[in-house]
């Protein structure tokens, strides 16, 4: 039996996780959550020299060799991950070669990590090269957000305005603006590889049609952002709902102004200055 462990990561992603169930942005077994933690981060769990499963990733992560990841697991809901966290909660460790992952805390019914989990991975080695305090990936389903991706064009440097518009928030929270990839299935490599290839420029891509991936230093930081991202699409959810008449706006240059302020570069090109 796995020991309990409620380090403030463990806490953390309690809290978080159940949050993000009663917004309604983790349905069912939706959503998913990588954190990585430090080596003497991982002291505060019991001896995680005991490997209790190994798996093939079937990739390279050898950018990441030896890193802890806590994780949550595949099939498992958000809503039971306060409660049994031990079940819902795995600690993996990547191998030195980088082709696979031992599970040394957690998953004590014998789970694994998330379906998509290589595609967090992936995210998780491109943003490093773009910050290496870099430690979380956040996937989820926002119900406003995954409207607009029906209803307007697939194109970043449109959903980025739309989104920079609705509040004066957004630009200062993802400046870079939101990345986008074609539909494709989840849980693939492919969809992992071109989500990655997305990180190193945004740190949040949409998922048409499914959800966002977002990425960030901490797990409240990411999760904020994924708030902010929300409540603009919401936001414009309900402009539509009053009719869609937009009678005032902030301009380009009031956007590029509150950029300035706050220290922020919004993405080349985004703006029309």
């Amino acid at each position: 039996m796995t020991k309990f462990v409620d380090s403030s990561f463990v806490k953390n992603m309690r809290e978080v996780t159940r949050e993000s169930y009663l917004r309604y942005w983790d349905e069912r077994n939706g959503g998913n959550v990588s954190y990585r933690l430090l080596a003497e981060e991982v002291e505060g769990f019991e001896d995680v020299s005991e490997v209790k499963a190994t798996y093939e990733l079937g990739f390279n992560a050898s950018a990441i060799a030896g890193f802890y990841y806590l994780v949550t697991g595949t099939g498992r809901y958000f809503r039971n991950v306060y409660d049994r966290p031990t079940l819902d909660l795995g600690l993996v460790k990547i191998s030195e070669d980088g082709k696979s992952y031992d599970v040394v805390w957690g998953f004590e019914d014998g789970g694994k990590p998330t379906s998509e989990f290589p595609s967090h991975l992936l995210s998780h080695i491109e943003r490093l090269k773009v910050n290496p305090e870099q430690r979380v990936v956040f996937h989820c389903h926002p119900t406003n957000l995954i409207a607009m991706s029906f209803t307007q064009p697939l194109d970043e440097r449109h959903l980025s305005r739309i989104l920079w518009k609705m509040q004066a928030e957004s630009i200062v929270v993802f400046p870079e603006g939101i990345g986008v990839i074609p539909y494709m299935t989840p849980g693939t490599n492919a969809i992992g590889e071109a989500t990655a290839a997305k990180m190193s420029e945004f740190q949040a891509v949409l998922w048409p049609h499914h959800g966002l991936f977002a990425s960030g230093v901490s797990l409240d930081e990411t999760y904020g952002l994924v708030e902010v991202i929300e409540k603009a699409a919401m936001i414009f959810s309900q402009v539509g709902a009053q009719g869609g008449q937009i009678l005032q706006e902030i301009t380009d240059q009031e956007l590029q102004e509150i950029a300035d302020y706050f220290g922020q570069t919004p993405h080349a090109g985004f703006l029309d200055l």
